[in-house]
């Protein structure tokens, strides 16, 4: 099974070896889905999308239903990813923040220090750091818990992606 995304606002469930869309598609953002956490959460029991209508929104992949009120958060959200043990998931966008949240959607932390959008996230396989890409050519690595910053890497001429 495959999610994906598009810019009607819709999210759809595709069963690969079939190559065909599983029931209907999934209604909820109001405005282009720009993101979806590839990994899904850990037990697979939910997907978190983001949009340009500024919102996360989360979904359950047996019936396509969203799990929770949606999140306001970043302006573009650009790229939400789950921590890999499920339990935290985090989110960055055209605000320059990284927020992370409970799994349940409270905002545990925001995260400030880049200085364009933030386009890519990625876990440490312990979940105690973050690190994250942006449209101000760097690479940075921070605690999950307080938000410290660790590491900058300088050199990209140009957005980066990790």
């Amino acid at each position: 099974m495959v999610v994906s995304g598009s810019a009607d606002g819709r999210l759809r469930l595709w069963n690969i070896k079939e190559r065909k869309i599983i029931g209907n598609p999934w209604e909820g953002h109001n405005g282009p889905v720009r993101c979806i956490d590839s990994d899904w959460s850990r037990n697979a029991l939910e997907i978190a999308s983001g949009s340009a209508d500024g919102t996360l929104r989360r979904w359950n992949p047996d019936n396509g239903r969203r799990i929770a009120p949606p999140i306001e958060s970043h302006g573009w959200v650009d790229v939400v990813k789950y921590t890999p043990q499920g339990d935290r998931f985090a989110s960055g966008g055209a605000d320059k923040v990284i927020r992370v949240w409970s799994k349940d959607g409270e905002l545990l932390i925001e995260i400030k220090g880049h200085e364009n959008w933030v386009t890519s996230l990625c876990w440490s396989k312990d979940g105690a750091h973050i690190s994250s890409a942006s449209l101000d050519n760097t690479i940075r690595k921070w605690q999950s818990i307080d938000g410290d910053e660790l590491v900058v890497l300088r050199g990209h001429t140009i957005a980066v992606q990790l």
